[in-house]
């Protein structure tokens, strides 16, 4: 028997299991779908909110205050004293001016409401980046450390402790769709199981003709476990349909605000390795529930 048509044999009797058994199937290739599309959603949920960890991250500096009595040439030499401790990648100065302008700028239309300002009351101040080595809560606190106390600098500001508090919010989601994919994944998996035993079920006269003319355990079980890769690999692409226009409608619906919360441009949907990976999940939900039947069938032979 070539290779070629031992492939064709074990695709068309897959084919033929599932069409015997269309309701089961239906249930099982459903089941795997709601399994991966309940993954998917918290997945592109955390994709997003990783898109925020990671651009605050790279774009994280400590902020030191600077009080109103320094000059400017006192200002230069603070922020060249500042630039050589060690972690420190660059040092920029806003001056009181400037630091007013950003604020009329976040600001936006109420920007209005600081022409009344008789003095403008922000203060100057370093913008101190750290080298990515450094930014750390670690490598900040060295920094803080460092710096405090210097003379002229009033107040040290940063976000590091937003971007722990967040990475935990993360870490917390995540645990959460470890859990709720692992129960809805032992359900599709005995959903799986319990379809692919029922087609063992039906087929055994047909088994054990195959196995009186002397066919192998791993060519009669090969059939069941492609109808079962076959039903992940449906459930998976029906999952990808479901999330995609998922993703397509709230986009539409609230674009600007989801890229407003997400700071970092627009909603991404999975990219084509993570669409891989998801195909190849559901594909390995529908083997391991296979594989699992089939074992329990040659036990209770």
């Amino acid at each position: 028997m070539t290779s070629l048509w031992r492939a064709l044999y074990f695709v068309r009797t897959a084919i033929d299991g599932l069409r015997s058994n269309p309701v089961t199937s239906a249930v099982a290739v459903g089941t795997i779908a709601t399994t991966l599309v309940v993954m998917g959603v918290f997945g592109l949920a955390l994709k997003q909110m990783s898109g925020i960890v990671d651009r605050v991250g790279q774009d994280l500096t400590v902020s030191a205050y600077l009080a109103h009595r320094l000059d400017d040439e006192a200002v230069r030499e603070l922020a060249t004293r500042v630039s050589t401790v060690e972690g420190v990648a660059s040092v920029e100065v806003v001056t009181r001016d400037e630091a007013l302008r950003r604020f009329e700028g976040a600001a936006g239309d109420r920007a209005g409401l600081l022409d009344g300002l008789v003095e403008n009351p922000l203060p100057a101040s370093l913008e101190i980046a750290l080298a990515s080595e450094e930014r750390t809560e670690a490598g900040i606190a060295r920094l803080v450390e460092a710096i405090e106390g210097l003379p002229g600098i009033d107040e040290i500001g940063h976000g590091q402790e937003w971007v722990d508090t967040y990475g935990r919010v993360l870490d917390g989601l995540r645990g959460v769709a470890a859990a709720l994919g692992l129960v809805f994944a032992l359900a599709a998996l005995l959903i799986v199981s319990n379809t692919i035993r029922l087609a063992v079920y039906a087929r055994r006269d047909e088994i054990e003709i195959l196995a009186l003319v002397g066919a192998s355990r791993g060519f009669i079980g090969t059939p069941f476990l492609l109808e079962g890769v076959l039903q992940g690999t449906a459930g998976s692409l029906l999952a990808l349909a479901v999330l995609w226009a998922g993703f397509e409608l709230v986009t539409a619906l609230l674009g600007a605000t989801l890229a407003f919360l997400i700071g970092h441009g627009d909603p991404v949907f999975f990219d084509a390795p993570e669409i891989f990976a998801f195909v190849l999940a559901g594909a390995g939900l529908g083997c391991v529930g296979s594989l699992s039947a089939v074992g329990s069938a040659w036990r209770a032979a």
